[in-house]
């Protein structure tokens, strides 16, 4: 292509396989004790631990490099207490009347409910959003490409980093989430993808005793 902008690739540690599958098996390890977490305390976290994490998620690959993603850290108390309320509204709504019998059968082994006190309890709540269509300088709109799907391997990293420095998640998924742009103050163009709880577990959190699949159920070689 003429007048292609580039600059060289960062230097990749040149290891032999032995020390790649090492570190492959060692970060398989720790995601492995990874767990979605009902249970939070309110023990504080520092908003640079936050954003350290969130600016991993901004390196995350996205349809012609558009980062459509937005990610709205939230730890006031007064607008967590807003979220709450909206979202256990809509989630009333889901259980008592969306949903149907064999979702809440799926969700039974869970233990999940229209309830959700860790919106309030967890420290830090991220509202992370995707551009419907981009909004140029002039005012005009713009076509994002694979913006769900770019946001997705954006919040994929953003779980992995808050995994990695220690911390418990729970990704959120109320639907419909609207009432993120209002409280928030987002624009119209952004849709909400998920909340994402963060903070530490509580001392007595427990967890669900689910089975994760074996490899040989989740992928397969053609050589």
């Amino acid at each position: 292509m003429k007048n292609l902008k580039t600059v060289p690739l960062p230097q990749y540690n040149t290891t032999d396989d032995g020390e790649r599958l090492a570190r492959a098996r060692m970060f398989t390890d720790e995601m492995g004790t990874r767990r979605t977490v009902r249970d939070f305390s309110s023990k504080t976290i520092s908003r640079d631990v936050i954003a350290a994490c969130i600016n991993t998620a901004g390196t995350s690959p996205s349809g012609a490099n558009q980062q459509p993603w937005h990610f709205v850290a939230v730890s006031n108390s007064a607008v967590k207490k807003r979220i709450r309320e909206a979202a256990e509204l809509e989630e009333r709504e889901f259980y008592q009347h969306r949903a149907p019998g064999e979702w809440l059968e799926a969700l039974a082994q869970l233990g999940t409910d229209e309830n959700k006190p860790f919106l309030e309890i967890a420290p830090w709540l991220i509202a992370v959003f995707y551009e419907r269509t981009g909004v140029e300088i002039d005012g005009h709109k713009a076509k994002r490409y694979y913006p769900h799907e770019s946001t997705g391997i954006a919040v994929g990293l953003l779980i992995a980093a808050l995994h990695r420095a220690g911390l418990a998640t729970l990704t959120h998924t109320p639907s419909p989430m609207a009432f993120l742009n209002q409280i928030l103050d987002r624009p119209k163009n952004e849709v909400p993808y998920l909340l994402l709880v963060v903070g530490h577990p509580a001392d007595d959190c427990r967890v669900p005793d689910i089975e994760r699949k074996p490899f040989q159920e989740i992928a397969n070689f053609i050589e």
